[in-house]
């Protein structure tokens, strides 16, 4: 984009100069010339003479002016001649390009597209336009890591993040919100889930142990293409909402692991408040006390096993055996049952979402 840009201003300006003006790269590659035929040509003089420096260098009979970043400049404008009139062409002309290359690039920057694309701002037909003017790579895996600070602190997490993924040709820090923070990294094709949760696993630790700073992550499914970086940021979010409803001790959530939780999250609440009427015809959900409760949630964790369930309680194994037939007597589902107990599982999620109040996307 940026040859285009500068070859139009050049042109504008060959009337009124009376010399060969153009522009060059970091690889001494002219880009942009007012003689067409030297486009492609490469100075490879401009490298070693340092133009790329800052100042006004005199190389080969060309007078140069770098421009662009100022830490490290990727341009230089040259003007034939080296006296004081290519000096002051070559002054004038890297000001007005460099203002030029500013001015545009809000426009094309590469972290403001894939804002634009995750964030669904931008028309499907547009993002494949864009992403070659910005030479994206369209074939690489990437995945969206949606990262939200639950305890705010005075230090900049955005700042922190991007110091952690420093290569921004590849790897994407985005704000979204005051809380929320998406990252969108590049990854090698078929990386394993496991993999991701441990890279955000020590994001997260970080963050908490040198900075002070908590938060919890919402991942993605990797997607291959830019189109679908939009899929992936939603899915995040939903990892990030369901992961706040069903298990809320979790600080990594990945939308790949939330098996029928995402399923139950998904369903009309008019749905869910009729398939409890249903389970619970008998007496409702709200008649079990807590202690109760735990001892139902300590069943399933010991996958139905009423002997270790037992042990971990440290109660007697007839003991058990009684609450269960109490439970059975209240709701009339028998929780040794297979089928019993996957309805009385299911049944417990469900009160759990209609008790919460979920932010949808």
């Amino acid at each position: 984009m940026p040859n285009r840009l500068f070859q139009g201003i050049l042109n504008q300006m060959r009337n009124a100069i009376d010399r060969t003006i153009g522009v060059v790269d970091e690889s001494g590659t002219i880009i942009a010339c007012s003689e067409l035929g030297q486009i492609g040509e490469v100075r490879k003089g401009v490298i070693s003479a340092g133009v790329f420096g800052g100042a006004l260098i005199c190389v080969d009979a060309c007078t140069y002016k770098a421009f662009g970043d100022s830490v490290h400049p990727e341009y230089a404008v040259f003007v034939d001649g080296t006296d004081d009139t290519s000096r002051h062409y070559a002054g004038l002309i890297a000001i007005s390009l460099e203002q030029l290359k500013k001015n545009n690039d809000e426009k094309f920057d590469r972290s403001n597209f894939v804002k634009n694309v995750i964030l669904d701002n931008i028309l499907p037909g547009d993002i494949y336009i864009k992403s070659r003017e910005l030479h994206f790579n369209n074939d690489a895996s990437r995945v969206v890591f949606l990262i939200r600070v639950t305890k705010t602190t005075d230090i900049s997490v955005f700042d922190i993040i991007q110091n952690f993924f420093p290569d921004k040709s590849k790897d994407f820090v985005i704000n979204i919100n005051e809380t929320d923070i998406a990252l969108i990294k590049e990854v090698r094709p078929g990386i394993d889930r496991k993999d991701l949760e441990k890279l955000a696993q020590s994001v997260c630790d970080t963050l908490s142990t040198e900075f002070y700073c908590t938060a919890i992550i919402g991942i993605g499914v990797c997607v291959t293409g830019i189109k679908d970086l939009a899929k992936s940021f939603k899915e995040a979010q939903v990892a990030l909402e369901v992961g706040k409803v069903f298990d809320n001790e979790r600080s990594i959530i990945s939308y790949e692991n939330l098996g029928i939780a995402r399923l139950i999250y998904q369903l009309p609440t008019t749905l869910c408040e009729m398939f409890l009427r249903e389970v619970f015809q008998k007496g409702s959900i709200e008649s079990l006390d807590q202690e109760t409760l735990f001892t139902i949630q300590k069943f399933f964790e010991n996958n139905l096993n009423v002997s270790e369930t037992s042990r971990k309680l440290f109660v007697h194994r007839n003991t058990l055996v009684y609450r269960l037939e109490k439970i059975k007597k209240l709701t009339g589902l028998d929780l040794r049952e297979f089928d019993d107990a996957i309805v009385f599982k299911v049944a417990l999620m469900v009160n759990k979402y209609l008790s919460s109040t979920p932010v949808k996307y």
